[in-house]
């Protein structure tokens, strides 16, 4: 709602500049309750499908689904580039393309950040694939680098992460392009040959901290703010908490990668319990993790193993060639003998460079550049740096699921070549085609549940049960299933009783329907839970006005109007119902015939206004008040003030109709009662006035 529905930055009357000002939410970024989600392409993409189709919501997502292929069609380009053509191409391309972990980004609008950012991040690296190639041969070089650092910056402009494409790209230019292994990086820095290679690094490395410092600097210098229920690990008192929770949930998100069975719109609160203890036997996953992780990094940088498997076969010491390419075992940095065969096409004009891109790099090095696609862009995540405010988000996974396709299509392919059976090379491949089954049995299965907004929440209920309830309760709300949703209010209230939204949806529908004690009772809670909730203080004013307490109901408008907007995750809200609190003191104090008092107020309540609040009823207010001292002229301007903001305000046209009357222009004021007529003609009110009009 906020990224979309209610966000100005969308709307045509708002200047498009505002979208780089504005963080994800069309909040000020440097606003102290900004979330600092700067995406504004992603935003602008928002912006053009709503001027061509509204909130039609298929025009959304059909951008996501198109958006979707591209990424998945540069993928297999880009895994093509490193398996070359054949089987294993694809099926890292159809790995990528049914994981069900997709299924948020894709089905959920606000997920456009992270496919928007991956397309770019592609964009970025397949650039510098092409660099890469033609270094030291083609002053094309240049443009492509230039091409992958523009493209690097687009991918930040769509989600944060975007950045670390140039960590990426880095990688590969290291350990795939030259082939290097971790002891000869040292060495090779002081081989004059390999002066373009760390050029391209340095370019890398110095375009990364401009692009952050620039984000940085952009964001006001200062990190968000969020709720303990956002991330309640960041917000334990206990540092062996945080570290141990910290250190699992890479282990939880790696176990969605693997084994998406129970996927959740939501994570939250304690959707994934704290690890408080190192008795939790849940650190033996954390072990298990990052023990594997470190094994496998360590072997792949060490290189040590004589066998190498290129493309589906087996090759001793790079002697046996596949598939037309040749896999070498280098003890030193040298650039990559060429056999006979590349050879002779070197000596009909085909360059060293153009010879050396159809080599296909080694598994260990494959494994390199798969895991630090799975890892690097998942580090802004981790906490690491800075908190979050989520525990686990599917949506963050997309960029990384990247490298665990490539990651699970390099171990599928070490699999197939150790197995020496024609009967298990068959296995291994079933097994495989069984995986992909499975993963896109479960992502339609999965999208089913994103169909609509109630089978969604339903099917979140065992993962977080507080924040599915909830949100259930605002859908069969709005589906008029009054019961149910005042049960579902209060089931979530069961698993997270402090909840101040909860407590004020459920005082809002006992309001709705007349259980006003009740109400006030949920509304304190509220307050009491959040005493900055505004919402809440506006209708406890409104019961106790109605209920005749003006003096209380007085004390509540007026501390409302108090409240601050600072490191408030939704300052436009609360700035509207403090306008709105401000507005019913005012017609309090105009009830009183304490008109100044209503003036000055509904002056207040005009300065404080946003500018998706809807003014007609404070204007036609202001004109009421002005009318009562007698000062025409002004209670004039202000009901023109009033119909001009929203041309079918009925209570406007009345009250204009009365001083356009009392003033002598009876032909004018007869249009204005006749067109109120015309807007409600079941509103008795309408044809008393007209009716008294006519008595005059």
């Amino acid at each position: 709602s906020r990224a979309i529905k209610t966000n100005q930055d969308l709307l045509p009357e708002t200047p498009w500049t505002h979208i780089f000002y504005n963080d994800f939410w069309g909040t000020l970024l440097t606003h102290s309750g900004s979330h600092k989600s700067y995406r504004p392409l992603c935003t602008l993409s928002f912006r053009i499908n709503h001027a061509v189709g509204g909130m039609d919501p298929w025009g959304y997502h059909l951008v996501n689904v198109l958006l979707h292929a591209a990424v998945t069609g540069l993928f297999t380009n880009f895994s093509r580039i490193l398996f070359g053509d054949g089987y294993w191409t694809l099926i890292a391309g159809l790995l990528f393309a049914s994981h069900p972990i997709h299924t948020e980004a894709v089905a959920g609008i606000v997920g456009r950040a992270d496919i928007g950012a991956c397309l770019f991040f592609l964009l970025s690296l397949m650039c510098y694939v092409k660099h890469c190639s033609t270094r030291g041969s083609s002053l094309s070089t240049w443009g492509w680098i230039l091409g992958a650092g523009l493209c690097a910056g687009c991918s930040m402009l769509w989600k944060e992460q975007g950045v670390t494409v140039l960590a990426i790209s880095a990688v590969y230019d290291i350990f795939v392009f030259h082939r290097l292994k971790m002891r000869q990086i040292v060495p090779a820095l002081y081989k004059r040959k390999n002066l373009t290679l760390f050029f391209s690094i340095g370019l890398l490395t110095s375009w990364g901290t401009a692009l952050l410092g620039v984000r940085l600097y952009w964001m006001g210098n200062k990190p968000p703010s969020f709720s303990n229920s956002d991330n309640p690990a960041a917000d334990s008192d206990s540092f062996l908490t945080r570290t141990l929770t910290f250190f699992y949930l890479p282990t939880k998100n790696l176990w969605l990668l693997l084994c998406p069975d129970t996927l959740s719109f939501d994570w939250s609160m304690d959707a994934v319990p704290l690890l408080k203890a190192v008795s939790d036997w849940r650190n033996l996953h954390t072990v298990a993790f990052y023990a594997g992780l470190l094994l496998l990094a360590y072997f792949s940088l060490k290189g040590s193993s004589n066998e190498r498997e290129c493309n589906g076969r087996t090759v001793m010491n790079g002697k046996q060639n596949a598939n037309g390419h040749s896999c070498h075992l280098e003890t030193e940095y040298k650039t990559l003998e060429v056999k006979s065969s590349f050879a002779s096409k070197e000596e009909n004009g085909i360059k060293k460079h153009e010879m050396q891109k159809l080599q296909l790099p080694s598994t260990e090095n494959l494994v390199i550049l798969s895991l630090s696609l799975l890892i690097v862009p998942f580090v802004p995540a981790t906490n690491l740096f800075f908190y979050v405010g989520f525990v686990i988000a599917e949506r963050v996974l997309y960029v990384p699921s990247m490298g665990f396709c490539l990651l699970v299509t390099v171990g599928i392919r070490a699999l197939y070549v150790k197995a020496q059976k024609r009967c298990l090379k068959n296995l291994v491949f079933c097994s495989t085609a069984a995986l992909i089954v499975f993963y896109g049995l479960k992502t339609v299965v999965r999208n089913g549940d994103w169909q609509n907004e109630e089978m969604l929440y339903r099917s979140g209920i065992k993962v977080n049960p507080a924040k599915a309830w909830g949100n259930l309760g605002n859908v069969l709300k709005s589906q008029s299933k009054i019961s149910e949703a005042e049960s579902a209010y209060r089931n979530a209230l069961y698993y997270r009783s402090n909840m101040a939204d909860m407590l004020y949806n459920l005082g809002l529908l006992l309001q709705e329907n007349s259980r006003f004690s009740e109400a006030l009772h949920y509304y304190k809670l509220a307050i009491g839970s959040r005493p900055t909730l505004a919402s809440a203080y506006l209708n406890t004013g409104i019961i106790l006005m109605n209920q005749g307490k003006t003096e209380e109901a007085r004390r509540t408008f007026l501390k409302c109007s108090e409240i601050p907007d600072e490191n408030l995750k939704d300052p436009h809200a609360h700035k509207s119902s403090v306008t709105s609190c401000l507005y019913n003191l005012g017609k309090l104090f105009h009830e009183q015939g304490h008109y100044e008092d209503a003036l000055t107020v509904y002056k207040e309540a005009i300065q404080k206004m946003p500018r998706q609040f809807a003014p007609q009823s404070l204007y036609n207010m202001m004109g009421e008040a002005y009318m009562r001292m007698s000062r025409l002229p002004e209670a004039e301007r202000w009901y023109v003030e009033s119909l001009r903001s929203k041309s079918d305000h009925i209570p406007a046209h009345l009250t204009y109709g009365k001083l356009l009357a009392l003033t002598g222009r009876k032909s004018e004021a007869e249009k204005y009662f006749v067109k109120a007529i015309q807007l409600d003609p079941t509103k008795g009110n309408c044809y008393m006035h007209y009716g008294k009009f006519k008595i005059d």
